[in-house]
């Protein structure tokens, strides 16, 4: 097999070379498989048809939708060690309620970015951080998942629909700032309608 330095043509001779503490932790980490769990808000309320789109609130179903998710993300040991989420009112409802571990960020990027936007703010992830949640917003999360998975069970589900409430998880091989279209792996996906009928 041919490692990832050997298929770049770089210089293997420095292997060699005594490497200090640091240099062995950042191998280490960008060797690492990194996790990403995208999360599409819950189900957001109409009730205001003068509201802000920004300030709209989740609606009943959608804080159910959201339990059902939190304990789901419990039972499943689901732990991100950074959660970075849009700044509007539905998708921050719905990080509080799932409630994951790991470092929150609010960013007002994210409450209408598009696909690339996405990615590059997933680039900018630091090396360390191997498991990322991003809570936010279609169509740029569906269109997110269909462009960075070259593979998995899921795919045709989610080109018809990535619901409100919904949940996939991708795995890469390379570190975030390498992450690209088809580098990752859909290993999980899940909506709250499932979770209702499982409990």
């Amino acid at each position: 097999m041919v490692s990832r330095a050997q298929g770049r043509g770089l210089n293997l001779s420095c292997d060699s070379r005594p490497r200090s503490p640091a240099s062995e932790r950042h191998n280490a980490c960008m060797n690492e498989t990194r996790l990403l769990y995208i999360v599409r808000h819950a189900k957001s309320s109409w009730d205001d048809p003068a509201e802000r789109d920004h300030e709209r609130p989740l609606a009943p179903r959608g804080r159910r939708a959201a339990k059902l998710l939190s304990r789901y993300v419990q039972d499943s040991q689901i732990r991100p060690e950074l959660v970075l989420c849009s700044t509007a009112r539905r998708a921050v409802e719905t990080l509080e309620t799932i409630d994951p571990p790991g470092e929150r960020a609010i960013e007002s990027l994210l409450y209408r970015a598009d696909y690339d936007q996405l990615l590059e703010r997933l680039r900018q992830v630091p090396a360390e951080r191997r498991a990322v949640m991003l809570v936010g917003h279609n169509p740029a999360l569906q269109v997110l998942v269909l462009r960075l998975a070259r593979s998995g069970e899921w795919l045709e589900d989610i080109r018809r629909k990535y619901p409100t409430g919904a949940l996939a998880t991708l795995e890469f091989a390379v570190p975030w700032s390498e992450i690209d279209e088809r580098t990752g792996t859909l290993t999980g996906y899940v909506r709250p309608k499932a979770l209702l009928h499982e409990s």
